[in-house]
């Protein structure tokens, strides 16, 4: 694969894992990350996309939150509503994924082996429904991460800084810029872990 800039570290065996996750061949981006400013009209649409999702499932959802930069009062970001959904156990796919695929939505990736994770795209808004089993660690890092954006004007500016810059690159697919961010959400964490507990 030849070198673009930003992706010199992206290699076959990277190409593997993704096709591996992708239900079908993962779309391609080809060019730069579209951000937007932040638009308030964002915790809207999560809660309307959170109100159809327990609509559908009932007492199966065991958490529903709004992660990822749209979650994040002020922050650029693309304009797709992440959103994480707990159910007991995401490889009995017909307990949640069957009625989701009713209700329009549409199972995108399935990786079993990164603590069962799910993703699905929603029917009629631009939505990355990621689904975890209760004792995902990643529930705790996508809330963790979230509160502290909120929280820390000086974290929410270098994360939006980076975002910005590594946006700009030439990108073939949307999870190599995903990849990326890796180092900057590093240090933000590190940055909560220093902090004394209440």
């Amino acid at each position: 694969m030849s070198t673009i800039e930003g992706q010199s570290d992206w290699g076959p065996a990277d190409e593997q894992r993704l096709r591996a996750a992708w239900v079908r061949d993962p779309p391609r981006l080809d060019g730069p990350v579209q951000l937007a400013s932040y638009d308030p009209r964002w915790p809207a649409w999560y809660e309307r996309e959170a109100a159809r999702i327990r609509s559908v499932l009932g007492d199966r959802v065991v958490l529903l939150e709004h992660v990822g930069s749209t979650s994040v009062p002020g922050l650029a970001a693309k304009p797709i509503i992440d959103i994480l959904l707990v159910v007991a156990d995401p490889a009995d796919e017909p307990g949640y994924l069957t009625p989701l695929e009713r209700a329009g939505y549409r199972l995108v990736i399935r990786e079993p082996d990164w603590y069962q994770h799910r993703a699905l795209k929603g029917p009629d808004t631009d939505i990355n429904l990621h689904v975890h089993p209760p004792g995902s660690p990643e529930i705790g890092r996508y809330l963790r991460f979230r509160d502290r954006l909120r929280a820390d004007p000086a974290d929410r500016e270098l994360y939006e800084q980076v975002k910005r810059q590594l946006a700009s690159r030439h990108w073939t697919y949307i999870q190599q810029y995903a990849d990326a961010k890796t180092e900057v959400i590093a240090t933000i964490m590190a940055h909560l872990e220093k902090e004394p507990n209440p």
